[in-house]
């Protein structure tokens, strides 16, 4: 099936079956992964699901829409690639894809 990495802001590697379809918000709180909140269900309406995509796969991922920069500018950790979890599904495509968690979630 395939996986997906999360890591915490401290280095510590998390991996998880991808499921396609599901997102990454989902995934994380499914397999219990710190720092992966999804408060508003996957509404693009919080950002306790940002996550930062690793360059490599920047590619793959695609780049944010104007609503998920609405939120995660609002994190003092917003990078080029931030994302919200809850607005990436997974795809066969993203085995083996990594992303980074930033130190606070908002």
């Amino acid at each position: 099936m395939g996986t997906i990495t999360f890591v915490e802001h401290d280095g510590t590697a998390h991996e998880v079956e991808l499921v396609e379809g599901v997102s990454l918000m989902e995934l994380a709180t499914n397999n219990g992964v710190p720092g992966i909140d999804g408060d508003c269900g996957g509404e693009a309406s919080c950002g306790t699901c940002h996550v930062i995509v690793d360059d490599a796969w920047i590619g793959t991922t695609g780049t944010r829409s104007d609503e998920e920069s609405a939120m995660v500018e609002m994190s003092a950790e917003c990078a080029a690639n931030s994302r919200l979890g809850c607005q990436l599904r997974a795809s066969s495509d993203f085995d083996g894809l990594v992303v980074h968690l930033p130190e606070f979630q908002m």
